[in-house]
């Protein structure tokens, strides 16, 4: 057993250094979220060689270049039909011109052009907008001859990749895309940037391949939409880093939603570090959407050189703090969010401590512009009914945590797609810590709950307090950096009733590896891990 344990463990550590990275290359600046446009959620099919330049030169003319966004994309609806030796061709009628012409004229206005596919046969165009061309035109049956086409005939920079057809034909997500973008490296386009469009999460292999990946259903432009996402991501931040990102999909700024609802929107969207594709009609967008758009100060937040994604610091009832390191790992410098997913408003106080700062505090309101101030202890703020504040946080000091909720750990089993109902997973649980346990954990020496960076200041021996809950008699193996812990016998009486298991464990300075799970049968659900020093 104890074998299998360490194999487990050494797994672990493989993952991290692929999806997560170590504590060394964190320091690095990595590749930021891709900012741009896409054709899709204003046009669907509808577009055209003469709609795709126009956009080109609003991106320009309106200062967004300026700003960051740098991407055309082209999403379904190029498609013509594929000629007697398979080989794709465009849509004449729509684009005349071809579309190597259209990538051309994105390049010369100093942008990078995107493009569009499907990862099994037909296209979500051909079964949802009655758009014929897309019938066969994915990837399927053509991968490398497809890729040849998009980026060494036609010159594209990215490619979001759909799978509408794949799961139609029941195809395996993971053999599918990695197949796909195998034959995009074999163009040798290594820098092409590639966007897994699955609508849920789709597991840590996703990292390896892709800048990005989508986490959900497709947006719409209204608040149930917005929220809807959110909550989808709010407990993935350890699947993001290293220059790839949990993508929330294209934003709907500028298509209507009031303007404390486009904030959350495009706030949180930035301080979870998520892709900025716009999504509007940029020739006709609203001066105050495009105000939102172009501010400096959020899209810092996004595009930070640490390529962090915020996570949950408290919760209370539908009110959020969300806080991540910017600029500097474990500095004094933090984003915070502080965000009301409800309709009605509430007061919210979240104590430094939680946040990991000490002393006097500096606060900035990032969408204001606006400094609110110097306060201690703690912060208190009054938000309306769906609204947030996001703010910069300059502290004193950077305090030692205590505490590593579950939800903020590494998953190595873990995947939306829906194909296992027993998988490793968040579950809501009221009296649990954040109101959020991981279940599922074990039974399998690989399935644990991975916290990948627990930090000591000065190392030394600590006692470790894994907070669990189980109606049955179950065990828990720990294992801290190379070292092994067994509890067993342990019972919290009910599956939404926490209990608390100790050892006494010994930290070395810096970052720690901290892992939970039981090799051959199920381990409790984990609620979080404490850490006492002794």
């Amino acid at each position: 057993m104890k074998n299998g344990f360490l194999y487990a463990f050494a797994l672990c550590g493989a993952l991290l250094a692929s999806c997560s990275g170590t504590q060394e290359t964190k320091e690095k600046a990595f590749l930021p979220p891709l900012m741009g446009w896409s054709s899709w959620n204003t046009y669907f099919v509808d577009i055209s060689e003469d709609l795709i330049k126009k956009q080109a030169d609003a991106m320009v003319s309106t200062g967004l270049k300026d700003a960051g966004y740098k991407y055309i994309n082209i999403d379904d609806g190029f498609f013509g039909y594929r000629d007697s030796v398979g080989k794709m061709t465009y849509n004449a009628e729509r684009f005349p011109n071809g579309m190597r012409v259209v990538s051309d004229y994105v390049h010369s206005l100093g942008l990078k052009a995107g493009i569009y596919s499907e990862g099994g046969d037909n296209t979500c165009g051909s079964m949802y907008n009655a758009e014929k061309t897309g019938i066969g035109a994915g990837f399927y049956g053509h991968d490398q001859q497809d890729a040849d086409v998009y980026f060494k005939e036609w010159n594209f920079d990215f490619i979001k990749i759909d799978y509408c057809g794949g799961k139609e034909l029941g195809l395996s997500e993971r053999d599918r895309y990695e197949s796909i973008v195998k034959a995009i490296r074999n163009t040798g386009r290594t820098d092409a940037s590639i966007n897994i469009c699955r609508w849920a999460y789709p597991g840590a292999w996703a990292a390896n391949i892709a800048r990005s990946w989508r986490i959900s259903w497709d947006i719409q432009p209204r608040w149930s939409s917005i929220k809807y996402i959110i909550g989808k991501n709010m407990y993935l931040s350890a699947f993001a880093g290293n220059g790839g990102y949990n993508d929330m999909d294209m934003l709907e700024i500028g298509r209507g939603m009031p303007r404390n609802e486009e904030e959350v929107h495009f706030g949180i969207w930035c301080i979870m570090s998520s892709p900025l594709l716009i999504g509007c009609d940029m020739t006709s967008i609203p001066e105050s959407s495009l105000e939102l758009l172009k501010n400096k100060e959020l899209i810092a937040l996004n595009q930070d050189p640490l390529g962090l994604q915020a996570y949950v610091a408290q919760r209370n009832g539908d009110a959020y703090v969300l806080v991540k390191d910017i600029e500097t790992k474990r500095g004094k410098v933090r984003a915070i969010a502080f965000y009301n997913s409800s309709d009605s408003a509430c007061d919210i106080t979240v104590p430094f401590k939680t946040l990991e700062l000490g002393g006097k505090v500096k606060v900035r309101d990032l969408v204001k512009h606006e400094d609110m101030g110097t306060f201690e202890q703690q912060m208190s703020c009054s938000l309306q009914g769906r609204s947030v504040l996001i703010c910069r946080m300059e502290a004193e000091e950077r305090l030692e945590p205590e505490v590593y909720e579950a939800e903020w750990a590494f998953l190595p089993l873990y995947d939306d797609l829906g194909h296992n109902p027993r998988i490793i997973r968040c579950v809501q649980s009221p009296n649990c810590s954040g109101g959020v346990r991981v279940g599922y954990v074990g039974a399998k020496p690989e399935n644990r709950v991975v916290w990948k960076e627990v930090y000591s200041e000065k190392g030394g021996n600590y006692e470790l307090g894994i907070s669990y809950c189980t109606s049955k008699k179950q065990k828990i193996q720990v294992a801290v950096n190379d070292k092994e812990y067994v509890l067993d016998n342990l019972s919290s009486g009910d599956y939404n009733k926490p209990a608390v298991a100790t050892v006494d464990v010994t930290l070395k300075p810096g970052y720690n590896v901290v892992s939970v799970g039981c090799d051959y049968a199920w381990a409790p659900d984990i609620d979080k891990i404490e850490l006492k020093k002794k």
